[in-house]
């Protein structure tokens, strides 16, 4: 390895920790902090998860700040697409986060969804039952015109800042460290599990194992957009129907 090659090496491993620190690395750090928090007060059973909370008791300085909370959420995804941009390639064609082929990305997008969705609810039952989980409350909301809207795109905010930060930006760099495929898809899973670790130890290991399905459907095919789809519809469905399925 040349001089010219280590200093490139090094310029960018700072660069995913800048990534990291502005966005689900520093989320990691906080879900540790908060499941230590959680630990110490009482059983993690006895303890609760609120997804997407109340930011005002009035009604559109709350809209406002669920909305800005939406849009300065995906500054860091910016950040990354600009950081990945080379002349004539876009990053969004570099990570296949695109609309190319939108009606069977939507297809493969429902069938992660479902194959996903419907043991994860499995396993948080079972992970209530161990005493290992806390309740997830998937919306504590009010009630308004705009609740669902903000909801749905709430979901679509966590799908596109995860998959583009934890999937495409980090395999792609990880590449680039010259690191075994095994030991990118492993540290990428293992940190979408850490920053779900506020919720309980559950929800990091159901989120890890979506990891490692993730990284390795994307590794294999290149696409970035099934995988945004599939989780805004896991997303939107717990955020809008999440007492129907057991949630809250």
């Amino acid at each position: 390895m040349n001089s010219s090659t280590g200093t490139t090496r090094v310029r960018l491993r700072i660069e995913v920790w800048i990534v990291l620190g502005l966005s689900l690395g520093q989320s990691a750090v906080y879900a540790v902090v908060q499941l230590l928090d959680k630990l110490t007060r009482a059983p993690l059973a006895q303890g609760t998860s609120t997804l997407n909370a109340a930011q005002s008791t009035r009604e559109y300085f709350d809209l406002t700040y669920q909305l800005l909370g939406i849009i300065f959420a995906l500054v860091p995804v910016a950040l990354v697409l600009y950081l990945l941009w080379q002349p004539g390639q876009s990053a969004f064609q570099q990570l296949g986060f695109t609309l190319r082929r939108p009606g069977r990305d939507f297809l493969w997008g429902l069938g992660l969804a479902a194959v996903i969705g419907i043991p994860s609810l499995g396993l948080y039952a079972v992970g209530r039952a161990l005493g290992i989980t806390t309740e997830i409350i998937p919306s504590a909301l009010n009630t308004y015109w705009w609740t669902v809207p903000v909801l749905v795109l709430s979901a679509l905010r966590h799908a596109i800042v995860e998959e583009v930060i934890v999937v495409g930006y980090l395999l792609e760099r990880f590449g680039r460290f010259g690191w075994p495929a095994v030991a990118a898809v492993l540290t990428s899973s293992l940190l979408r599990g850490s920053y779900h670790l506020y919720q309980g130890f559950g929800p990091f290991v159901g989120n890890f194992l979506m990891g490692l399905i993730f990284c390795w459907i994307y590794r294999r095919f290149g696409r970035l957009t099934p995988l945004v789809v599939a989780h805004a519809l896991l997303d939107v469905a717990a955020f809008v129907g999440g007492p129907a399925l057991g949630f809250g």
